[in-house]
């Protein structure tokens, strides 16, 4: 009986179905069941058989799949839930494309759940593969091997409010944040109050850092010390605007006014201080940051630094799509104006 040598490695650098299901030791049905998007495959299993195609970069041959769309589309990805300010953002994209008759695809994946460096050439090639020309990437930090991969691919990158400091690898568009954190503290200056407090997002996020540092710039200006305990941390969310507010409401010395970081975190605060049986602007004020809807509907209307999210949208589809046709960008990183618009949520402080 003659023995048949089975050998699994790629003929010419491709990837097979027996070397993967060798890997994941399973049946080379069950890889093509995850490779056709079958239902009858276990959550675990699909996970594990689609991690080890893409860390090998699988591509399914041509004759045993559907053609991929050939229409070209931008792909506009979130992270984390949706909110205001990515509603804005949202709305500016669309018109944009809109006005460019190109398509967009939105993707919302939890924070974290990114593919891996391993996992990042399948995860661009399938990009590809579905028209992808373009990336649009709001608040989010894409590794070296991501940034290689959409390269290897052709599709073009943008990032709107990158989480980290922009780099020339990365073309982005922001706002002026750090100005924006200093009009907002010296408005709150200006009626009076000494006692301010900084409330922001996340600690390392590049926006958060630069608002911070613009609180921070101010009050040193004013020749105001800034107390313990009155900078903090957290998300840009209502939850952490609510827990947070009251612990700096039930500081010994409580702040006079807050600087929130977002609206959301702002509308938080708001919460908070309803339920220490405080007024605002009477016993508290509070400055927001972005200018959402939530600043308009909020009660009583908030005091915000006005960020232009849709413009801000719209720019980033405008500067993928140059990019995309091969053209150059004035400058890897744009910021746009911020300015301050007072409502009702401030006011000098109480005797």
């Amino acid at each position: 009986m003659k023995v048949r040598d089975v050998n699994t490695s790629p003929p010419q650098g491709r990837t097979t179905l027996a070397a993967v299901a060798s890997q994941a030791g399973v049946s080379v049905a069950t890889v093509s069941k995850v490779v056709n998007d079958r239902s009858d495959v276990s959550d675990s299993t699909r996970a594990r058989v689609r991690h080890l195609l893409d860390e090998h970069g699988y591509l399914p041959r041509t004759s045993h799949r559907e053609p991929a769309s050939t229409t070209a589309a931008l792909e506009l990805a979130f992270e984390g839930d949706l909110h205001a300010y990515t509603a804005e953002v949202l709305q500016g994209v669309l018109d944009a494309a809109a006005e460019s008759g190109v398509p967009v695809v939105v993707t919302c994946r939890p924070i974290g759940t990114g593919p891996t460096d391993g996992a990042a050439r399948g995860w661009a090639r399938r990009l590809s593969d579905a028209g992808r020309t373009a990336l649009i990437a709001v608040t989010s930090v894409l590794s070296a091997a991501q940034l290689a991969a959409l390269a290897h691919e052709g599709i073009s990158l943008v990032v709107i409010d990158p989480l980290e400091m922009p780099n020339a690898d990365v073309t982005s568009v922001g706002s002026t944040n750090f100005s924006g954190g200093v009009s907002a503290v010296q408005h709150l200056l200006d009626l009076g109050h000494r006692r301010i407090a900084y409330l922001g997002g996340h600690s390392q996020a590049a926006c958060n850092q630069a608002r911070m540092h613009g609180y921070r710039a101010a009050m040193e200006g004013a020749g105001v010390a800034v107390p313990e305990g009155f900078v903090r941390a957290s998300h840009f969310i209502y939850s952490d605007g609510v827990e947070c507010g009251l612990e700096l409401l039930d500081l010994p010395t409580p702040p006079t006014a807050i600087f929130a970081g977002s609206d959301e975190i702002a509308v938080g605060v708001m919460e908070a201080a309803r339920k220490r049986g405080l007024e605002v602007p009477g016993d508290l004020s509070i400055v927001g940051f972005d200018d959402t809807q939530l600043a308009r509907m909020s009660s009583p209307p908030l005091t915000t630094v006005r960020q232009p999210l849709a413009e801000m949208g719209r720019l980033a589809v405008r500067t993928a799509l140059r990019l995309r046709n091969g053209e150059a960008v004035d400058s890897h990183h744009v910021e746009l104006a911020t300015d301050l618009i007072l409502r009702e949520s401030t006011a000098p402080p109480s005797a």
